[in-house]
């Protein structure tokens, strides 16, 4: 199974059983073991988890329980059951849930392995099932591994005026009724027991002291000063110190401490309200010697070995005794109470028994289940049979004799109320038909006529319920009667007080028919072709699914036959809705019966398929979107930082000579140089680079900045720059000076309007050593103009005009290959050559206030872009496999509509209507058969889908080869 999404989106995984020869054989050994020790067994119990209810691997529950050293073992350890359901794949999300999860895990373990593990790896016998099985796992009841008879019942008997422990109190799957909010039953009000003070003497006297054991010299802890009174104060007024009694009471006393209820003797102190009370005389007890290991031990341990026999014998014949009525038995449990109550036939029983299963399968349905309540199916359908008794005055009874049970109009003797309940009535239908509804008024109804109808009503949603959980529906599609009753509740009048109870029916029958095999006579089967004629939403969605769906889960095949061509047409209007829920059940349909062949050639007939098809391939896009991915093909690069420095070009040298410092130093900066963090330039290079350019002007008027100074602004302008040392590693070599976080530019900018200027790459030398002119230009123009006069030696004219000449010339731009040779031309048409080579003028903003993005960020220089290649393509809804998390699969209406297109491509070359037109076109008409009459008006918009829709493609695919191989088109 795939990962699922934990808290944190962690992949976790999730527990699942695996059906290996191992794990049948284990099942199969513990079905025997419960057999033979007469115990329930279920091979798959279920837990809740945050994925889902799962089913518990029982073999993989028993392995890691005997890893961690057995169930006595986790026991031990607090919150083990909870990490070993982590570990088993069992999660959820709160405290609240991972308790109940690891309790109702362990109580799986306890009642379904405990006894196995104790006969399978310690070769004991197990306990009896009357302590082990049929009691708590709860952990008062001691290990499992050493229990006995003896001991459970010592560990678990409990004095009765405790407290009762959980256990011992009424469980919350078991309610009760009485209280019909919280769906239990009434319980009796705990007794009250009257409370007595104790009387007797709780301190120790002080004439006592001398004969008291050495336990009772112990001090006690008490906040209270000492009394001052009498040291016998206390006592009873018949106290003797000799008399053997009393010096036990007193050693007692001296044990338990102060006592709580103490009066004083004091009358200012004294409580007035005893004063009536007289306490009894104390009553002479004879003793007799007791033998103890010490005084007699071998009378001890002969007594104690006859107790442990009687004992033993005592519990054996505990566990034998039949029940005795009216002792013990807290009465039937509310399932039980409830199916009794139905099958009474007393209207307040029954309403009181309705009322509670409707609660009990809506909130317990996972456990609910018609087989562990032998009668309820039947009562419950005998209660919703009452219905055709309000608006048809008849009385349904069901007839479990062998006899066939007939019925016909014409014979006297037959009756038309008796169902046959081994195999379905088969002419229930007619026996309707024949019926006469009853005058019965929508909005207006008696009150017994109202409470009747809320308790059929109540009947049939318990029905609808339960046959939610799977184990029902399979168990209800083989009781023939709920058959009938749908039949009947669908037939019923159109009346507004009948829509729920209809709609009750149409879900039950949606959940029984993949367990169902119906043919074109079933009555149930013409009931639901029927409620097709309705205009009610939900009524046709839940008719459309059930019949779509009948004998899913079998092997049978699900033909659809005599489908009312007026039932066909409505189905293919229901497409041109934009209604989701209602195309997604038609095309469910039409996928079942396009793969009959006979239902294509009565479609063929009944609807326009020239109309049909187009509309199902428009459908083939549905929900789509059109989505766009940028695949990099190379990345981006990062150009080496260099230590040389580009020269100035000619006029932004003749703008800052004529600058004073440090404003020439910032722009030269600016206009030479860039921020890298991840770059450097040593002090040296860069001092060298600015020296080169103006030092010249050291002798002159103008002032100039010493290195120190130079190396100061470098940080003024750009920000991120730092002057740092690398000391050398070596002693030979000199510590290197370097600034950090800058770099030199490869094409210099303007540093006003941050303009690149662009290099001249005129060849100005050729042979070996080429060299290139190298000269920076800011915009084409200047460029042009360079180019014209320092390369081509043409004299440009006043107002920058130059003569149209023929010349005789040849391009030595690097790179160039067109005019490599000097070539006879016109000097209009060299120079359009040679403005290819000069940059495009550069976009400014409109005006000066406005900014521009491309302003705002400058682009760095020494990053080459990466090359991408922009891929765009048609996505419908999909879904993930979950072998291959990475795989997408089409899904939903797409999915459905290329179906059933391919239905009809593969059958209807099967048909006579196939032959017909192949017959008639050999006749004088145009060649080819339904396919190519059908899908050659959309074979384009298929491709389409082909190309762009990667999930779908494989479908098309198979489309399009049933398609072409019917004829072979034009492409």
């Amino acid at each position: 199974m795939a990962p699922g999404r934990g808290p944190g989106n962690k992949d976790l995984y999730i527990h699942e059983i695996d059906r290996t020869p191992e794990y049948v054989d284990f099942i199969q050994k513990l079905q025997a073991f419960h057999d033979k020790r007469g115990t329930s067994f279920e091979p798959e119990p279920r837990l809740p988890t945050m994925h889902g209810h799962v089913n518990v691997d029982l073999l993989k529950l028993y392995k890691a329980v005997i890893a961690k050293g057995g169930y006595d073992e986790l026991n031990r350890v607090q919150k083990a059951w909870g990490v070993l359901a982590a570990e088993l794949g069992m999660h959820h999300i709160d405290n609240k849930g991972i308790g109940q999860l690891s309790f109702q895990l362990k109580q799986d373990f306890y009642r379904y392995l405990a006894a196995y593990w104790i006969q399978d790896q310690y070769g004991r016998e197990p306990p009896p099932k009357e302590i082990l099985e049929q009691q708590s796992c709860a952990s008062k009841h001691g290990p499992v591994l050493t229990r006995t008879a003896e001991n459970f019942k010592l560990s678990s008997s409990r004095p009765s005026m405790e407290t009762p422990g959980r256990d011992e109190r009424p469980g919350e799957s078991t309610p009760v009724s009485g209280n019909r909010a919280s769906g239990r039953l009434r319980e009796a009000p705990p007794q009250r027991v009257p409370f007595q003070p104790e009387t007797g003497p709780s301190r120790q006297p002080r004439q006592t002291s001398q004969h008291a054991t050495p336990a009772s010299t112990t001090p006690t802890h008490n906040s209270h000063p000492p009394h001052t009174q009498p040291a016998n104060h206390h006592l009873p007024q018949h106290h003797n110190p000799n008399n053997p009694l009393h010096l036990i009471q007193a050693q007692q006393a001296a044990l338990r401490g102060a006592s709580s209820t103490f009066t004083p003797t004091n009358p200012d102190t004294a409580s007035r309200l005893l004063e009536p009370f007289e306490p009894r005389p104390p009553i002479s007890v004879p003793l007799r010697p007791v033998n103890t290991p010490g005084n007699n031990p071998v009378e001890f341990a002969k007594r104690q070995r006859q107790l442990r026999i009687a004992a033993s014998i005592s519990d054996t014949q505990a566990f034998l005794r039949p029940a005795i009525p009216g002792i013990g038995f807290e009465g039937p449990n509310i399932y039980m109470r409830c199916l009794q109550a139905l099958r009474s036939g007393i209207p307040a029983e029954q309403s009181f028994a309705l009322n509670h299963l409707v609660k009990i399968s809506f909130e317990r349905g996972d456990k609910y289940k018609f087989e562990s309540f032998l009668g309820l199916a039947e009562g419950l359908i005998e209660k919703a049979l009452e219905i055709s008794g309000l608006f048809f005055g008849i009385d349904w009874q069901i007839s479990y004799m062998n006899d066939q049970v007939s019925y016909s109009s014409e014979s006297e003797n037959s009756d038309i109320a008796i169902l046959d309940g081994l195999n379905g009535t088969s002419d229930i239908l007619e026996r309707i038909g024949n019926l006469k509804p009853k005058p019965v008024l929508d909005h207006m109804q008696p009150a017994e006529f109202s409470d009747r109808l809320l308790r059929i009503t109540e009947a049939v949603l318990t029905i609808r319920n339960m046959v939610m959980l799977v184990e029902n529906a399979i168990y209800m599609a083989d009781v023939y009667p709920l058959k009938d009753l749908l039949c009947i509740i669908l037939r019923l009048p159109d009346l507004e007080m009948l829509v729920e109870i209809k709609h009750f029916a149409l879900d039950t029958a949606e959940q029984l028919t993949p367990w169902l095999m119906l043919d074109s006579g079933d009555p149930l089967y013409q009931t639901l072709l029927l409620q097709l004629y309705s205009t009610d939403r939900g009524t046709i969605l839940t008719s459309l699914r059930a019949i779509s769906r009948i004998s899913m889960n079998l092997e049978a095949t699900n033909k659809l036959q005599n489908v009312p061509a007026v039932v066909l047409q409505n189905i293919m209007n229901w497409l041109l809705l934009n209604d989701e829920e209602l195309m997604d059940a038609c095309l469910d349909f039409l996928y079942q019966y396009t793969a009959v062949v006979a239902n294509v050639e009565f479609l063929l007939k009944a609807v326009n398929m020239e109309h049909v098809v187009p509309h199902l391939v428009r459908l083939l896009a549905h929900g789509a979107k059109r989505v766009r991915e940028d695949r990099v093909l190379e990345p981006e690069r990062k150009a080496p930082a260099s230590e040389e420095v580009a020269p100035l070009p000619p006029d932004l040298q003749e703008e800052l000579t004529k600058t004073d410092e440090p404003q020439r130093c910032f722009k030269w900066l600016q206009s030479l140089f860039e921020e890298d963090s991840e770059s450097h330039i040593t002090q040296i290079a860069i001092w060298q680079a600015y020296q080169s350019s103006f030092g010249a002007l050291a002798g002159g008027s103008r002032n100039v900045l010493s290195a120190a100074d130079f190396i100061r602004n470098v940080s003024h302008v750009f920000s991120k720059a730092r002057a740092q040392i690398i000391r050398s590693q070596r002693s030979e070599q000199p510590d290197l000076f370097i600034i950090e976080g800058i770099r030199a530019r490869t094409l210099p900018i303007d540093p006003e309007r941050k303009d690149e200027y662009s290099p001249c790459r005129w060849m100005v030398a050729k042979g070996p050593y080429m060299k290139k002119c190298n000269q920076f230009f800011l915009g084409g123009e200047k460029m042009w103009h360079h180019v014209l006069v320092a390369h081509l030696g043409i004299t440009v004219g006043e107002g920058g005009k130059v003569e149209n000449k023929e010349v005789k010339a040849s391009c030595d731009w690097e790179g160039c290959l067109k005019y490599r040779q000097p070539t006879q031309m016109k000097l209009s048409e060299l120079t359009r050559h040679i403005k290819t080579h000069f940059p495009a003028p550069q976009k400014r903003p409109l005006s000066e206030g406005s900014t521009d993005s491309s302003t705002k960020r400058q682009r760095r220089a020494y990053i080459t872009p990466a090359k991408t290649m922009s891929l765009s393509w048609e996505q419908t809804i999909v879904t993930r496999d979950e072998r291959n998390p990475k795989m997408e699969q089409a899904a939903g209406i797409p999915l459905s509509a290329v179906l059933v297109l391919r239905n009809i491509a593969r059958n209807v070359v099967k048909t006579e209507s196939e032959e017909q037109l192949l017959k008639k076109h050999e006749m004088g008409g145009e060649g080819g058969g339904w396919n190519e009459k059908l899908f050659r008006p959309v074979m384009a918009r298929l491709f389409e889908v082909m190309t762009e829709n990667r999930a779908m493609a494989d479908y098309i695919t198979s489309l399009l080869h049933l398609v072409q191989d019917d004829y072979k088109a034009p492409f």
